[in-house]
């Protein structure tokens, strides 16, 4: 009993790794920033898509 939860802590300290937010990112903004950045610029780009990209998008979904 005592074995699984020595295993279980583990498990649980494990999923405690990552980045948080906060956390220093690429290009001296956060990770929280860096990644609103991305999402904002995925955003431009498909509105800036020719139309026939987006309907091969769609199709292919």
């Amino acid at each position: 009993m005592k074995q699984q939860y020595i295993i279980y802590l583990g498990l649980l300290s494990l999923a405690a790794c990552g980045p948080a937010q906060n956390d220093p990112g690429p290009g001296g903004v956060t990770v929280g920033e860096a990644k609103a950045l991305d999402e904002a610029a995925e955003m431009l780009d498909e509105r800036n898509a020719p139309p026939e990209d987006i309907s091969n998008q769609e199709s292919a979904q």
